[in-house]
């Protein structure tokens, strides 16, 4: 997806707290036919771990004829990961992949030193239909960002699932609770989809160096507190806790290993070097990406 203007979430850091170091609360914004909701980046937490993007799009209801419309649009020195609850959308890409993804499965685009895209809601769903999900970027080490771009995509029935206790974990990356996820990633990460039935508990340890927990329904309890749907907990390091469901939840458990450089962003582009973003803004104004396949309208650069 392509980066939309949207309010600055609001953050509470959680000094009291044992095992809760922030909370972010994203701002919803309308932007055109449906509603975004930006967890990351902010302005106390600009990642977690790799991961230095995270929208919730929907739930939405298109009319008729309607849908979601993203042109084509340019990557660099990141992984755009779309992960459907419902809906479908069709990616197109400039390697000539032309591919729709539906609930539970993985769109995983790495846009290395270049890649251009588009998503659009499919044809045939165009005579009314849903939209709900979660576009999130993961920035590539500094040794992979110039790397070949590639795309993959994964059935929902190739990813773990863990099943048992009130509580079902789809490990969509990384390694959780002793299995792996075959998605392939460039760094040390963890992206897992939560549903919990009313009163059961998941125990969290402290595997993962930074670790967030984004509660997409219902209510959790940690150490004592309650957090609602919307939030974003950004976990303390090193902390084994447990999260308890105050009633049905569903949530995203991400992160991973932190890097030792800062990376920069700018509309769609992310990178350890502010002057190979100057270079991608100049790539993608020059019309020197590669064209998306099938696609003749793109979208501009920002003037700002």
């Amino acid at each position: 997806m392509s980066w939309q203007p949207c309010p600055t979430p609001e953050d509470q850091t959680a000094a009291d707290r044992s095992a809760v170091e922030t909370v972010i609360l994203p701002r919803a914004r309308d932007i055109g036919e449906f509603e975004v909701r930006r967890a990351l980046p902010s302005a106390k937490r600009r990642m977690v771990g790799p991961f230095i993007f995270l929208d919730q799009m929907g739930p939405t209801e298109f009319l008729v004829g309607r849908g979601m419309d993203v042109r084509p649009h340019p990557h660099i020195g990141l992984a755009t990961i779309t992960y459907l609850f419902d809906g479908a959308v069709r990616h197109r890409d400039s390697l000539g992949t032309d591919i729709v993804i539906r609930p539970g499965e993985v769109n995983w685009m790495t846009a290395g030193r270049g890649i251009a895209h588009s998503e659009r809601t499919p044809e045939e769903a165009r005579g009314g239909s849903t939209l709900f999900g979660i576009q999130s970027w993961v920035a590539l080490p500094k040794a992979a960002e110039e790397d070949a771009p590639g795309f993959v995509h994964y059935g929902a029935d190739e990813l773990p699932v863990i099943a048992g206790e009130g509580k079902t974990v789809r490990l969509v990356a990384g390694t959780l609770f002793g299995e792996t996820s075959p998605v392939a990633t460039s760094s040390a990460l963890i992206y897992a989809d939560i549903a919990l039935d009313d009163g059961a508990r998941l125990p969290l340890s402290p595997e993962h160096e930074e670790r967030a927990l984004y509660i997409i329904s219902g209510a959790v309890g940690i150490a004592g507190d309650r957090f609602e749907a919307g939030a974003l907990l950004v976990l303390r390091p090193g902390d084994d806790l447990t999260v308890s469901a105050l009633g049905a939840v569903r949530m995203l458990l991400v992160g991973g290993t932190a890097f030792p450089e800062p990376r920069h962003i700018w509309w769609n582009f992310v990178s350890s070097s502010p002057d190979r973003i100057e270079q991608a803004k100049a790539d993608w104004k020059a019309k020197r990406f590669d064209a998306v396949i099938d696609e003749s309208e793109f979208i501009p650069l920002p003037e700002t």
